[in-house]
């Protein structure tokens, strides 16, 4: 039923907003999302209540009375919906009680025991959880405000509220400006908790930061200098869907009652920006990719991406791809925001799937600090493949050091893959869910990502500082046709060493998935040993060289730099026709490359790993030694594995052979030698390596009798051999 009071207004909206979609979702019949979400919750919380409600004491990161406090939290949330939404009193009572008990128990309370570089609170060993505690509980207590008592209020409000919002901006002062997605937490739960509270002094620190300058923190300071004028998060997806929840939340709380600050206009629409390149990151299959400290199973489920989905349709305009999105999803975020999005998905006829088109997102206020490249198929009639390469800033403290790293996916899985971070979160005895030593030890080492690590060294010198300071620059990104390549720079992630990756994604007649090639070329004035590594799941199936298994004992590659980690499984000598094949899944997966005087390393985590921290997965390491370098390489999908039926076909892929026919400052010259139907092809592909020429560039290049001429970045021609 649709509330009464049409003057209230709330910290992100006002009642008139509530009644607005309570009455459409009426006039639907209850068949629309919102009435479908809003009954999924009311199921899922009414169960919740015929469990006593608990306010515990202190307990360590994931214990039971950490993820107490975090579900009740989400319990006053739900609680919160539902009594705004159906005006339900048993919701009201549930987050009265829960306040008042937190009230009275919350100053007695000591600190946590700091266990690492993040400042404790009372409820949890982690400040950023606290603001995440405080931003929920005061949103769900401006819900129920005005049918309080003045006593209940001040109990709430002078035990509990106004506490934290001291030890957030006075204890922990320092740490309040801090721009990072712990600060974007600590402006979005001090100011939404001081509009409850009627705290406009604090408010104003929250949204220009302590100095008032809007420059130095605050909201307007972490918006304008965590995301890119792309949008892109600096911390990479995982963190981006965590940190745009606060700034949904307060940005609508800005647009609500602070108009003049113009929040969803501020900096080129920068909110706007974000949101779209945030949902745009995810994979074919909705995961967000593992790019920097990430989870590998975060998607765009996630409470974050589904606010923001709602308001960039309420603020931006309607999107039909997100339309799209939301349908496939089935549930909507439950907010008066939602309106617009409600409506659309109700009235959407079309397909509920996406195909998200390419998309290099930039870093850096004007683009000047490298990207996220992301080539995506374009057959509508096939799944989508899709080539990842990160050739943008480092990340802050959760960077990796992985530049030019690639991750390819295709035919539903990422079959190229990244490890994402070390921890396993809210586990309490892995640490309390916290982040382990061997992130820094494997996870984030050059070794454990899909690049070239020279040396045995980790880029930068694993120092985050430096390589804050250090970006990859792009050269080109093209998506016109069924042609589509990316190609970057790194030049200063490694001494004495410059470096250049280009992928190709070739939508080809002749191929039944898109075929990749990834020219990798580095370039120095002494010789280094260059380990290109491949991380891949599944069954090695096929290869074309002999190789020595260790058979009774396996030892650590190295001694340092994520090698220590590394088992040796097996190694052999490459030839001039070197593939590895492996079965993920139903699907094959061939890797086709040019490496004479090589050697090809199978290998596996696991080694000096004492508490078993690390997941067990694989990979090769293709080894070369030399100064001016090329690794040139085919990844093809193809066949079928079908155990249920014990079908297989297409077990051996169509590339037979890569060959580098040049390589220099000026270009790369590759041919790919394939089968189709019989026939013996030649794919043989041109790419520009001189940063100052551009697409409008010419190029020559002698092959011995032959030259090779062309307009543009690359070439590409097929001809048949034989």
């Amino acid at each position: 039923m649709a509330r009464t009071n049409t003057t209230t207004t709330f910290a992100t909206f006002n009642e008139s907003a509530i009644n607005q979609i309570v009455d459409y979702s009426a006039k639907q019949n209850g068949t629309g999302i919102f009435a479908h979400s809003l009954n999924q919750l009311r199921a899922e919380t009414d169960a919740l209540l015929q469990e006593p409600l608990d306010v515990p004491g202190q307990g360590e990161a994931g214990s039971y009375e950490h993820n107490k406090h975090k579900s009740n939290y989400e319990l006053m949330d739900a609680c919160a919906k539902l009594y705004l939404f159906d005006g339900s009193q048993q919701y009201r009572d549930t987050i009265l009680s829960l306040l008042l008990a937190y009230a009275e128990r919350y100053l007695d309370m000591p600190f946590h025991e700091q266990k690492n570089t993040n400042p404790p609170g009372r409820l949890f060993h982690q400040i950023l959880n606290e603001h995440m505690w405080l931003c929920y509980a005061s949103l769900a207590y401006n819900a129920i405000q005005d049918s309080l008592s003045e006593a209940d209020q001040r109990t709430i409000e002078d035990r509990l509220f106004k506490p934290m919002i001291e030890m957030f901006t006075v204890l922990y002062g320092h740490d309040f400006d801090r721009i990072h997605n712990h600060g974007i937490w600590a402006v979005a739960a001090v100011g939404i908790c001081a509009i409850v509270v009627g705290d406009k002094e604090t408010v104003h620190k929250s949204i220009y930061g302590m100095a008032g300058d809007g420059e130095t923190g605050g909201f307007l300071a972490q918006i304008a200098q965590l995301f890119s004028a792309s949008g892109y998060y600096i911390e990479g997806p995982y963190y981006h869907r965590f940190a745009i929840r606060p700034l949904c939340f307060f940005a609508e709380a800005i647009h609500e009652h602070y108009p003049e600050v113009d929040i969803y206009n501020y900096k080129q629409q920068v909110v706007g920006r974000t949101i779209m390149a945030l949902i745009t990151t995810s994979n074919p299959d909705g995961t967000f990719p593992a790019l920097n400290d990430s989870s590998r199973t975060m998607n765009i489920d996630d409470e974050g991406a589904k606010a923001a989905m709602s308001v960039y349709f309420a603020r931006y305009g309607e999107d039909e791809k997100l339309t799209a999105t939301v349908k496939s999803q089935g549930t909507v975020w439950l907010s008066p925001c939602s309106l617009a999005l409600c409506k659309a998905v109700d009235a959407y006829q079309g397909e509920a799937s996406v195909r998200w088109a390419s998309v290099d997102l930039q870093e850096g206020d004007a683009g000047e600090r490298g990207a996220q490249g992301f080539l995506r198929s374009k057959n509508p009639a096939k799944p989508v493949s899709q080539a990842i390469m990160a050739y943008g800033q480092h990340g802050m403290g959760h960077g990796h050091f992985d530049a030019l790293g690639i991750i390819l996916f295709a035919d539903g899985h990422e079959y190229l893959r990244e490890y994402g971070y070390g921890r396993w979160v809210n586990v309490e005895t892995k640490f309390g869910g916290r982040y382990l030593d061997e992130n820094k030890t494997w996870a984030r080492q050059t070794i454990a990502h899909n690049t070239v690590t020279v040396d045995e060294l980790c880029q930068n010198n694993f120092d985050h500082q430096l390589a804050d300071t250090h970006f990859g620059r792009g050269h080109f990104f093209l998506t016109d046709g069924n042609i589509q390549a990316m190609s970057a720079f790194a030049n200063e992630h490694y001494d004495g060493v410059k470096m250049q990756r280009s992928v190709l994604l070739l939508e080809l007649d002749d191929f039944e998935q898109p075929l990749v090639l990834d020219l990798y070329k580095l370039d120095s004035d002494t010789e280094h040993q260059y380990d290109y590594a491949v991380h891949y799941k599944g069954q090695i199936t096929n290869t074309s060289f002999d190789y020595t298994s260790s058979l009774t004992e396996r030892k650590a590659l190295g001694k340092a730099n994520g090698y220590q980690h590394l088992l040796e499984k097996a190694r052999g000598k490459t030839t001039d026709k070197t593939v590895v094949t492996w079965l993920q899944d139903q699907r094959f997966h061939s890797w086709v490359t040019s490496a004479e005087q090589g050697e090809v390393i199978f290998a596996q985590t696991g080694a000096n790993d004492p508490s078993m921290n690390l997941r067990s997965e694989d990979c090769f390491i293709l080894r070369q030694t030399g100064s001016k370098h090329l690794f040139a390489a085919t990844y093809e999908t193809h066949g079928l594995f079908d155990e249920g039926s014990e079908r297989c076909f297409g077990a051996y892929g169509q590339v037979e052979a890569v060959t580098v026919l040049a390589h220099s400052d000026e270009a790369s010259i590759v041919k790919v030698s394939y089968k189709a139907a019989g026939t013996l092809k030649a794919l043989t592909v041109c790419v520009s390596n001189d940063e100052t020429k551009d697409q409008n560039s010419s190029h020559s290049v002698s092959v011995g009798n032959e030259t090779y001429s062309w307009t543009g970045y690359i070439n590409t021609t097929i001809t048949t051999e034989g």
